[in-house]
């Protein structure tokens, strides 16, 4: 038996796929839970083959903070399952060692299939997110760096350079280089059209 714990903050979609994931023989749902705060204590106590990790979780601990926590475990392995990917989200669950990434709208079958590929240790893409990780291989420097990524996701939620600086424990000075990189590789020459830029080309979420 396949053992999993589904973390997701939305009530409706945890009944969505709990009702997915129902009627397998080899699948034994042990533990829901709503935060990312919830579902590491759920992986530590429950010791899950399989945990099915939203990466939005409202205001508590984001999704691939979870992740990192589990899979620190040395136990569970982590199948995001999410509604975003964009660029900024697969690279923050991929760094914090998910085994897979699905997107809420894939079919069954193919939710079935990750989650046996997960509890084996097996990667799992949606396939846009294979093409995105695809495109970051073959064209390394058109793409923007994790640390580009969050830098701009800062830029997006409106901080200025001195808070983002704090946040990401950075001097001002690295953070206007960061900036400076961005710049190059969207072709723009300001804040505002960085954020616009990387949020037409799917590497940031629309601010």
């Amino acid at each position: 038996m396949i053992r999993i714990v589904l973390v997701d903050d939305h009530p409706v979609v945890r009944s969505g796929l709990r009702a997915m994931l129902a009627g397998q023989p080899d699948f034994d749902l042990v533990g829901e839970a709503a935060t990312g705060e919830e579902g590491v204590e759920l992986a530590a106590r429950l010791a899950p083959d399989v945990v099915l990790m939203d990466l939005q979780l409202g205001a508590g601990m984001h999704g691939s903070e979870a992740t990192r926590r589990i899979v620190a475990l040395d136990g569970p392995r982590v199948l995001v399952l999410t509604t975003f990917d964009t660029d900024a989200d697969i690279v923050a669950a991929i760094e914090s060692g998910a085994t897979g990434y699905l997107l809420k709208d894939a079919p069954s079958e193919d939710l079935h299939a990750a989650v046996r590929s997960a509890a084996t240790g097996a990667g799992a893409l949606a396939p846009s997110v294979a093409a995105r990780l695809l495109g970051r291989v073959r064209a390394p420097d058109a793409t923007l760096s994790p640390r580009e990524l969050e830098v701009l996701g800062h830029v997006a939620a409106g901080l200025s350079n001195r808070q983002i600086s704090k946040v990401m424990f950075l001097s001002e000075t690295t953070v206007k280089t960061h900036l400076a990189h961005i710049y190059t590789k969207l072709d723009v020459d300001s804040r505002t059209a960085a954020v616009a830029a990387a949020s037409k080309r799917g590497l940031i979420r629309p601010p």
